[in-house]
């Protein structure tokens, strides 16, 4: 393989490399820019000569990373969720693109990469006020990660150079729990509100804020006293979808006394709601809906709960935390984990036991009491 480097301006070259073609054997060329010293320009050229002849070379392509982010979004709608797709369209579109959109796809390097992170860190917010916050910088390299692992599949790359980046330090935040005596008043104060059934369900039976949504009656029952949660609610701009619940997989959740007994008082309401509107409700009905039945949207439900907890004296929390509240105190109160993972509705227990690690100190502390009494009892003579 031959080529060799002319200057075209002063620290701008061109590497010009004579390419046979394949199929007929006759030589083309192939041109890079590059920008640098003579010495390094013909170091550069050495190199791809050598890629040439090992194989490994890929040619100059007009694809800049922009364009290619839109081929794989394309071709990743198929695979996931709608959710996760349009979570995927923001992180690439919105906040890597606008940096690193311009530039060829063969051209991006680690050092470019590395650089976008830095500038999305400080300046990435789109209204121009500060930076993104670490863990979503992190998200933006693990989604593009996976972009750059496809193009190599595709022949586009012949290495990833996202994987030679380093991510950002993300710091574990504080998770936000309310403790049983302030689970009671979230749930007095809400009680005559229409998201109080939600606000249940999520403290007292850890589930989902998509599970709720899409609840039937058909999956509750009231003579056994349980849930068999079946699918979740998922909304994409307006549009909700009935999907398979997050690890993919039914359970079955218990209901306590004071839930079953909340649920058969929310039946018989919503009944004498609906019949006041002509509906005749059924197994199909969804147990958390609006007054003509219809069922209350994903979005709606968070700023209902924004709105109502802000009229509260209680501290400001997700209403996925509620979720968060029921799984601590079930720890707390000295349930196994896996009985816990389970009812959570968790893939594997690892998850319930990293998620609640700051729970598992008092369980430890409790457990060694309860050996070193049990040990002590043994030893005691028997009384005669």
């Amino acid at each position: 393989m031959k080529g060799h480097v002319t200057e075209r301006s002063p620290g701008k070259w061109a590497i010009v490399l004579d390419v046979p073609d394949p199929q007929t054997g006759k030589r083309r060329r192939k041109w890079h820019t590059f920008h640098g010293t003579k010495r390094q320009a013909e170091t550069e050229c050495a190199r791809l000569i050598a890629e040439l002849d090992g194989g490994n070379y890929i040619e100059p392509a007009k694809t800049t990373v922009r364009e290619y982010f839109e081929q794989w979004l394309k071709h990743e709608k198929a695979n996931v969720s709608p959710k996760t797709h349009q979570r995927y369209e923001e992180l690439l579109m919105k906040n890597v693109a606008p940096i690193l959109g311009p530039i060829t796809l063969n051209k991006l390097s680690a050092a470019k990469i590395d650089a976008a992170w830095g500038q999305l860190l400080e300046s990435g917010r789109r209204n121009g006020k500060g930076g993104l916050s670490p863990r979503t910088v992190h998200h933006c390299r693990r989604v593009m990660l996976t972009a750059m692992d496809q193009a190599l599949k595709w022949d586009l790359l012949k290495k990833n150079p996202v994987a030679l980046t380093r991510p950002p330090k993300v710091e574990r935040t504080k998770m936000e729990a309310y403790t049983a005596p302030q689970t009671a008043i979230v749930l007095d104060d809400l009680r005559s509100s229409r998201v109080f059934m939600p606000v249940l369900l999520a403290a007292m039976c850890g589930l989902r804020r998509g599970e709720i949504l899409a609840l039937r009656w058909r999956h509750i029952d009231l003579v056994g006293a349980a849930i068999s949660v079946q699918e979740s609610a998922e909304q994409v701009g307006t549009e909700v979808r009935y999907k398979e619940t997050k690890s993919g997989k039914s359970r079955t959740v218990a209901l306590s006394s004071t839930v079953l007994a909340e649920l058969k008082r929310h039946r018989l309401a919503q009944a004498e709601e609906l019949l006041k509107v002509g509906i005749r409700p059924d197994e199909n009905s969804f147990v958390v809906a609006q007054v003509d039945g219809k069922p209350l949207k994903p979005v709606s439900l968070t700023h209902e709960w924004t709105r109502l907890l802000a009229k509260t004296s209680l501290p400001r929390i997700r209403f996925h935390d509620l979720r968060h509240s029921h799984a601590t105190q079930l720890l707390a109160a000295g349930v196994h984990p896996k009985i816990a993972s389970e009812r959570l509705g968790h893939s594997t227990i690892g998850i319930t036991l990293d998620l609640y690690s700051h729970v598992m100190p008092g369980m430890q502390a409790n457990a060694a009491e309860q050996v070193d009494a049990a040990i002590k009892a043994a030893k005691k003579p028997a009384v005669e």
